[in-house]
């Protein structure tokens, strides 16, 4: 008789009653959503009564509670999407549209080794981690420490602990990667970052026949010029582009339309596949001139006279602060301890939250 399967690590945390330390998504009749964590004779306070944790801690997920004042309180776990719109962040986090796509477009299986770049505040990571599971492998490479530290306290939050398959190193990937892994060992790479095409070559190193390279994009331009630089290679298959729009309806009665808000662009997704060495890559459309393209133009697309330009600012991204990085930090470590959002974090409704368009960190 074969032995039972190991649980999948942070599982226990997703079912059964509610326990201490849980943390629990509140919504009330107007659709209005506050995360609270549950602690032995703990209190929720609004203007409208307090709601006492007791009356949660060991009653079943989906439980309808109510406050002194009768308002009623549908209760449950938050979603890994719910937790990502609301958690401390640095940078932009990459969407839970974009997540998806990632993990089916890039093929992310259970087991998997994946190597991911433009770390940011954790989001992608969680995804990723579910995807490849306890016998995985994600390396994550990220160039700040600040936002390391963010996406550690998120993880750890989300799993309720280290997760096993996940490792994060301080460092430029195109020098780290090399470093860290064997040639044509990795099975995904997921890039996340302004300039992607100056990771070619090292991605070309590790990334196993077969392999899918995953690049997520904010703009026009940077998608021309990394499709361009794979293209040049010829050590892949032809790269897609696409980008993914998320558009809810109301639904009450005969009164179905439209939401009047929508995630609209977030980025682009770039996927492609690597040939094997030695194989010659089937040419796609027939290549416009470079002569076709005025001067003004290719200076814009290349910037090869001024790498500088490519920078958050110059792309139409707001920049993070070293106040708000370090403040991210110290609330992605708290939630650790705590299992829960930093106080005042919490949006008062998740589907009222908007997209920042960007990249680099998610």
């Amino acid at each position: 008789m074969s032995e039972k399967p190991a649980t999948p690590h942070g599982a226990e945390n997703r079912r059964g009653p509610f326990r201490p330390g849980d943390r629990v998504q509140l919504t009330d009749q107007k659709r209005r959503i506050h995360t609270i964590t549950l602690t032995k004779g703990g209190e929720f306070h609004t203007h409208k009564g307090v709601l006492f944790h007791d009356q949660l801690i060991g009653a079943p997920e989906g439980s309808i509670v109510e406050n002194t004042n009768e308002v009623r309180y549908q209760a449950l776990r938050p979603l890994l999407k719910d937790f990502v719109l609301s958690m401390p962040r640095g940078a932009t986090v990459v969407y839970p549209k974009d997540a998806a796509q990632i993990i089916q477009m890039g093929d992310i299986y259970p087991g998997a080794r994946v190597v991911e770049a433009g770390v940011g505040s954790g989001a992608l990571s969680m995804s990723l981690l579910r995807a490849v599971g306890d016998a995985g492998y994600l390396h994550s490479f990220e160039r700040r420490e600040e936002f390391a530290e963010i996406a550690r306290g998120n993880v750890d939050t989300v799993f309720g602990g280290p997760h096993p398959a996940w490792q994060i190193s301080i460092g430029d990937f195109q020098e780290k990667v090399l470093e860290t892994e064997e040639p044509g060992s990795v099975d995904r790479v997921v890039l996340d970052m302004l300039s992607p095409w100056e990771c070619v070559d090292a991605v070309s190193t590790v990334l196993a026949p077969g392999g899918v390279w995953v690049n997520y994009v904010a703009t026009v331009t940077q998608m021309s010029r990394t499709v361009e630089a794979i293209r040049a290679t010829g050590l892949y298959t032809e790269p897609e582009s696409f980008e993914t729009m998320v558009r809810g309806w109301h639904v009450e009665g005969l009164a179905v339309r439209p939401d009047h808000r929508m995630v609209a662009h977030t980025a682009f997704l770039i996927t492609c596949r690597r040939l094997a060495d030695g194989a010659v890559g089937i040419p796609g459309a027939k290549r416009v001139k470079e002569h076709t393209y005025s001067a003004e133009d290719l200076e814009t697309w290349t910037r090869s006279q001024n790498p500088e330009a490519w920078h958050h600012e110059a792309l139409g991204e707001r920049g993070v602060s070293d106040r708000k990085l370090r403040r991210a930090a110290k609330d992605a470590k708290s939630m650790i301890q705590r299992g829960s959002l930093p106080a005042g974090t919490e949006p008062e409704s998740t589907a009222d939250t908007e997209p920042e368009t960007g990249t680099e960190g998610n």
